[in-house]
């Protein structure tokens, strides 16, 4: 029992170590810090540019055959949250997205990566919306290792199906929470 419970320490310990060394980070936010109006939706009383952020990770696991990124928002009044963007596909040699690879119709992403349908009825960026006068919403960007090349889902499979997919197949990930808020109207 003694070797078992050493022996899962140790499993435990240099998982972390691993996990330690992936990391994700974004030249146009800081983690913690306010989104800036650009990346907002323009639609649904929301006037921003709809970009996309660009993103980077570095230290991706061993075994890694490809990524998915995700931006979910756990605050959105849905009950459920809302899924802002769903990348998969993304070959295992890519480590960053450009600024607006969002841009539907996946034209600004890497040869290979595809992107899923989010809660706008899209597929690609969904900017921040968050209702006027709430809190500030907190915005996760997800970065997963995945051990697999391909996510066999279907063309317009929901986010929620891919996040499934997503998660059956992480090896690792990585992410970090930016913040946005729109000011009760006058």
């Amino acid at each position: 029992m003694r070797q078992f419970l050493l022996a899962a320490t140790l499993a435990a310990t240099s998982t972390f170590a691993m996990a330690a060394d992936f990391k994700l980070s974004s030249p146009d936010i800081k983690p913690g810090g306010m989104m800036d109006q650009r990346f907002e939706f323009n639609g649904f009383g929301c006037s921003g540019e709809n970009k996309s952020p660009a993103l980077q990770w570095r230290g991706a696991p061993a075994g890694t055959k490809s990524f998915a990124v995700t931006v979910y928002d756990p605050d959105a009044p849905t009950g459920s949250g809302w899924w802002h963007w769903s990348v998969i596909d993304l070959p295992a040699d890519v480590n960053a997205l450009a600024a607006d690879a969002g841009a539907v119709g996946g034209a600004n992403l890497p040869a290979g990566a595809k992107h899923v349908r989010i809660d706008y009825g899209v597929a690609g960026w969904g900017g921040t919306c968050p209702p006027q006068g709430d809190k500030a919403h907190r915005y996760i960007f997800t970065v997963y290792a995945l051990k697999t090349a391909k996510i066999e889902i279907p063309a317009d499979a929901t986010a929620a199906l891919a996040g499934y997919m997503i998660n059956a197949n992480t090896i690792d990930k990585a992410s970090f929470v930016a913040k946005y808020g729109r000011a009760k109207a006058k």
